[in-house]
């Protein structure tokens, strides 16, 4: 890492602290025996609460605390697709007590300005579980298919609204990306978080409640809404019966690309001292392995891929890479100054086999 990203990442302003929403996780009884952690660690979830970054940080911050005998408070902040929480966990001391809690590696940031920092090389990135998408609709919407909506959205280009995490955000991304092999036009209207995103269908206030599985699934199994697609390669049938379709049966061009969805992520500044990073990694193992947090995955449709080290930092980078060559291909929905792959360093997708390692990368210093 050079000493200019150091001072970049270093430089950030935090982020305001109105509208923080705190939970602290214990275990009684537990003695800290080593110097860190000394104090309760602080982990900063960047979207709002109830979604499904929100959902997966918690549990893993509960597992961690369980397994470690560590004091984790979980405080939410979102705002700027990740920005905000980002601002904030940079302007703090490198010293283990504050971890980003983030999604699809934090690669959105940069792309679209908010940050200058590589997240992929200025930060430690431990990755837990993926997610995946899904479109769905109120009971009561005209949609019954997925072929419904394409219908009706080819006949009113730009009418048809659909609900995105935020602009610029992975179920925007995905949308687009959809959309694009659905050859329909759409409106995409964000807010903070999934969980967000999710009740605007659900109360009308978007025609489409985009999101995730794991965001849809329990209003799906009770009725409350339908599903019209989700983005794994096979549908999905819930013990009720009730099919969650694959947007391969719809459109079989987009098999190409399936499964695809949301990533999530521990992220630490790459400055914090080496034994203090291998003791957060080892927890992290910890609670991503463990059967509480399995046992969560299961229920709500995430799924368990544990990368950490240069794995994860190598497949940061390919999303950020992927990112940045759709975002400029639909640089007119995305409503800001998207950075090319060349202003950010970045290969083309079709060329990263060739392209990684990067000059002058340096794996993070994580044994295990």
């Amino acid at each position: 890492m050079t000493t200019e990203s150091k001072l970049n990442r270093r430089g950030f302003l935090a982020g305001s602290a109105a509208g923080l929403a705190a939970m602290q996780i214990t275990m009684p009884g537990s003695a800290l025996a080593q110097t860190y952690p000394s104090r309760p660690i602080n982990l900063v979830v960047m979207y709002s609460a109830g979604g499904g970054t929100d959902t997966i940080m918690r549990k893993l911050a509960e597992e961690m605390a369980a397994a470690q005998g560590w004091k984790i408070n979980v405080l939410n902040k979102p705002g700027a697709v990740g920005g905000v929480a980002t601002q904030y966990v940079g302007s703090q001391r490198p010293d283990g007590y504050t971890i980003l809690g983030g999604a699809n590696y934090n690669r959105f940031v940069r792309v679209l300005g908010h940050a200058e920092f590589t997240p992929w090389e200025d930060w430690v990135p431990m990755k837990a579980g993926n997610a995946l998408a899904s479109w769905s609709v109120r009971k009561d919407s005209p949609y019954q298919t997925m072929q419904d909506m394409i219908d009706d959205a080819k006949a009113n280009p730009g009418k048809v609204s659909i609900s995105t995490s935020g602009t610029g955000g992975v179920w925007h991304e995905l949308a687009l990306i959809v959309a694009n092999i659905a050859g329909i036009e759409l409106k995409y209207v964000p807010y903070k978080g999934g969980k967000p995103a999710t009740l605007a269908g659900l109360q009308g206030e978007t025609d489409i409640a985009g999101g995730g599985v794991h965001e849809h699934v329990d209003l799906v199994r009770a009725g409350e809404l339908r599903n019209l697609c989700q983005t794994s390669l096979n549908d999905i049938t819930l013990e009720n019966g009730t099919v969650m379709p694959s947007i391969a049966t719809i459109l079989p061009e987009s098999r190409k690309i399936l499964p695809v969805g949301a990533t999530y992520n521990f992220l630490v500044p790459r400055d914090i001292p080496a034994d203090v990073l291998q003791q957060i990694a080892d927890g992290f193992r910890a609670a991503a392995s463990s059967d509480g947090f399995q046992e969560m995955l299961g229920k709500k449709y995430f799924e368990s891929d544990i990368k950490i080290g240069e794995e994860a930092d190598r497949e940061g980078a390919l999303m950020e890479a992927i990112t940045v060559d759709i975002f400029n291909k639909f640089q007119d929905q995305i409503g800001a100054k998207v950075k090319t792959a060349e202003e950010l360093g970045l290969p083309k997708p079709e060329d990263f086999e060739s392209w990684w390692p990067p000059q002058g990368y340096t794996p993070p210093p994580i044994k295990g």
